[in-house]
C-alpha cells in the first residue's frame, strides 16, 4: 500500500459550525507541529455525508449513522468528532404534547444520525409511525415548524439553545432519551480518512486532531476570530455554549465508553434494518 506524503495536502470538509471550526482551528492554521496541510470544504453534515458516500475527499466530518455505508473506503478516527451526555436531537412542535401519528416531520438528513436516533425513538413511542419525512437544511427547520409547514421538526446543534425563541415546544430530547435507555452516551458526529492513507499515516492524522483539539483548549482566544467568522448569525453566547456542550473528553478520545456508544447505536439500528451489520473490526484503525 503506497501511503502519502507526510507533507502534502489533506482535502477535508467540516461544517461551519462551532465545534467543528473550535477544534480544528489549530489544524487548519498550520499550528499543529508535523501536521500536514488542510485543504478546507465547509459543508453542512447532510452534505458532508454525501460526500462520504461517494468517495470524494480524504478526511470528512460525517454523522456516526453513515458509518455502516463508508467503512470499507474509510476508517473511524477515534477523535475530532462530537459524542457526549445530555447534547443529543429535539423533536420539537407548534403545540405542546403533539400526537405525531401521521405527522410531517422536517429532519437535518436522512443519513443523519439524529434521524437514526427518531426512527430508533419512533418505533416505541409513535403508535402507527409518522407520516412523510421531508429534508431540510438544518437551519431551516425550526422557521418551518413556527410557520406550520411541517408538524414537527428534529433539530440538532445550537437548536438546543435557540428553540423557545421560536415559539416552539421540546417534544422529546432524543439524547436523554437514548442515554436513559442504554445508559450510554449520544454519538453524533464522526471523523473519517481513507483507509488507503495506511494505518500508520492514520494514527498520524488522529494525533494531529487530538493536538488540535487540545490546542483549542489550551487557548480558546486563539480560535475566536475563526469560529466567529463562519458562525453566521450565532451570537457569541450561543457560539459558546455549542463549544462547551460538542468539544469535550470524547472529542479528544472516543476511549471505551465512546467506542461502545458507537457499536450500540449501530448494532442496535442494524438489528432493526436501518443500517446494514458493521464487521467485527469496522470500528478500528488499520495496522
Amino acid at each position: 500500500m503506497v501511503e502519502q506524503p507526510r507533507h502534502a495536502p489533506l482535502d477535508i470538509a467540516y461544517s461551519p459550525c462551532p465545534n467543528d471550526t473550535f477544534v480544528f482551528h489549530a489544524w487548519a492554521h498550520g499550528l499543529v507541529p508535523d501536521a500536514p496541510p488542510l485543504n478546507v470544504t465547509f459543508a453542512d453534515i447532510d452534505v458532508t455525508n454525501g460526500m462520504a458516500e461517494r468517495g470524494e475527499l480524504d478526511v470528512l466530518k460525517v454523522s456516526y449513522a453513515v458509518l455502516p455505508w463508508v467503512l470499507e473506503e474509510y476508517a473511524l478516527l477515534p477523535c475530532g468528532g462530537a459524542l457526549g451526555r445530555g447534547c443529543g436531537p429535539l423533536v420539537l412542535t407548534r403545540e405542546p404534547g403533539r400526537d405525531l401519528r401521521g405527522a410531517t416531520v422536517a429532519v437535518p438528513g436522512e443519513r443523519s444520525t439524529a434521524y437514526l436516533l427518531f426512527r430508533l425513538w419512533a418505533a416505541e413511542q409513535v403508535p402507527g409511525g409518522v407520516g412523510d419525512v421531508v429534508v431540510m437544511p438544518f437551519d431551516e427547520i425550526m422557521p418551518a415548524v413556527r410557520d406550520g409547514r411541517v408538524d414537527a421538526g428534529l433539530v440538532i446543534h445550537e437548536a438546543r439553545f435557540t428553540y423557545q425563541r421560536y415559539g416552539l415546544h421540546r417534544l422529546a430530547d432524543l439524547g436523554e432519551h437514548w442515554e436513559r435507555t442504554t445508559g450510554l452516551p449520544i454519538p453524533l458526529g464522526a471523523i473519517i480518512a481513507r483507509r488507503s492513507l495506511g494505518g500508520p499515516t492514520l494514527r498520524a492524522l488522529a494525533a494531529a486532531a487530538r493536538t488540535s483539539v487540545r490546542m483549542a483548549w489550551d487557548d480558546p482566544q486563539a480560535s475566536r476570530e475563526y469560529v466567529r467568522a463562519h458562525a453566521q448569525e450565532m451570537d457569541r453566547e450561543v457560539a459558546e455554549q455549542h463549544i462547551g456542550l460538542y468539544v469535550n473528553e470524547f472529542t479528544a478520545d472516543l476511549g471505551e465508553s465512546g467506542l461502545a456508544a458507537v457499536r450500540g447505536l449501530l448494532t442496535r439500528a442494524a438489528a432493526e434494518g436501518l443500517v446494514p451489520p458493521l464487521a467485527p473490526d469496522a470500528l478500528t484503525l488499520p495496522r
